[in-house]
């Protein structure tokens, strides 16, 4: 089995094709006018219901669940580069026909397209960081890439609100424009990655793998459980500040802060995580992450919150920057795709978990008892991704070895 040479792992330097990478996530992101404002289009443009608008935009989160296996097969099975380029042109026209539907049919046939077409190229960009960057790179990469998205996403979430008044037909055109640069940028800089298998090396079906690989099926429900954790600040933090009577302004004002702290601080963190142990930095940041959620056991006023905010987000941080490393460390070479699709759609499971626990724990069980289940929540991944440590370098070694 061959891998592409990266050159001179001593080397800081990151090549050109990651740089690619890293404006395609950024151009991608400064265009994601629709998503925020799709709820609002479709109820005050389309004159839709709420609960209408609101399935519709399920349907788009479905084909984002989808669209991780779909992405991580395509990957494996067709090249990193072509899933990406079906991933951004395909959203392209997605998106205008979104815009453009009448019918409720193909609202929810476009919409569910968006979602699909529009999330492939995670796992495809995943696996091609992994194949690009000798492993000791792929943090500071990881991270990057993270803060690019981050970057574009905050811009974008308020020019949209600007871009809105003026019709939110410009919002489907704008961002599929973006959409069509991003495919460009990867059509131009990007080559095909994908390792070549020996003739001699049969295909493999991921699920034969998997299923009987311990290590990375602890993995996964470890990334339902912060993903769980993760989804209660957009779920049920909005109601329990609600209910210590601020209002939706100051939660968007607080929220907002995830962003404005990734953006600034996300660059010097990132020169002192590569430094770390991986899994066990993975699993501080789970921790970090819990425990900030469980500050909401004990304010009730905009600063508390901020406060909460800022920790969790610190977590974040350290997540983000090394997940990706960890399941490229763990995953088969030849599987490497599928298991990074695998482990978005563990995360996708997580994101209808959260919700549905946090805001029916809020109801039933007030809101002490939520914020310290979160921290509990934490503790309990912190103690289960410590432990597989040791099973993880393990794997990394067999899998540089074999490389």
């Amino acid at each position: 089995m061959n891998a592409i040479a990266v050159g001179d792992s001593r080397s800081t330097a990151l090549p050109r094709a990651f740089w690619a990478l890293w404006v395609c996530q950024l151009v991608n992101r400064l265009g994601s006018f629709v998503q925020p404002f799709l709820v609002l289009y479709l109820t005050h443009d389309r004159h839709l219901s709420a609960g209408t608008a609101g399935a519709v935009a399920a349907a788009v989160g479905a084909g984002t669940v989808t669209a991780q296996l779909a992405g991580g097969f395509l990957a494996d099975r067709v090249g990193r580069r072509l899933t990406m380029l079906i991933c951004f042109f395909g959203t392209a026209a997605a998106l205008i026909l979104l815009g453009s539907a009448r019918e409720m049919a193909l609202i929810w046939v476009s919409a569910f397209l968006v979602g699909l077409l529009g999330d492939l190229f995670r796992p495809a960009v995943q696996a091609t960081v992994a194949d690009l960057l000798d492993p000791t790179e792929r943090v500071r990469a990881y991270g990057l890439l993270f803060w690019a998205i981050n970057l574009g996403f905050s811009v974008s979430t308020v020019s949209a609100g600007v871009l809105a008044s003026v019709g939110y037909g410009l919002l489907f055109w704008l961002n599929a424009g973006t959409s069509v640069i991003a495919g460009a940028v990867i059509w131009a800089l990007v080559p095909e990655s994908r390792p070549v298998l020996d003739g001699s090396t049969p295909r493999r079906p991921v699920l034969g793998v998997a299923l009987r690989d311990t290590v990375f099926l602890f993995m996964i429900l470890i990334q339902i459980g912060y993903a769980t954790i993760y989804m209660q600040g957009y779920s049920t933090l909005p109601l329990a500040m609600s209910d210590d009577g601020l209002s939706s302004k100051t939660y968007g004002l607080v929220i907002a802060l995830n962003g404005v702290v990734i953006v600034l601080v996300q660059p010097f963190l990132g020169r002192w995580m590569v430094k770390l142990d991986r899994p066990k930095l993975l699993a501080a940041s789970m921790l970090v992450v819990g425990l900030g959620f469980g500050v909401g056991a004990v304010v009730h006023n905009w600063w508390g919150y901020v406060l909460s905010v800022v920790v969790w987000t610190l977590g974040e941080i350290g997540f983000a920057a090394v997940i990706g490393a960890v399941f490229a460390d763990l995953a088969p070479v030849d599987l490497r795709g599928r298991y990074m699709g695998l482990s978005g759609m563990a995360f996708g499971v997580g994101t209808v978990v959260g919700p549905l626990a946090g805001t029916n724990a809020l109801e039933h069980l007030g809101p002490t008892v939520t914020w310290l289940g979160c921290a509990v929540l934490g503790v309990a991944i912190f103690i289960g991704q410590y432990s597989l440590a040791p099973a993880l370098h393990a794997r990394a070694a067999a899998n540089a070895a074999t490389a």
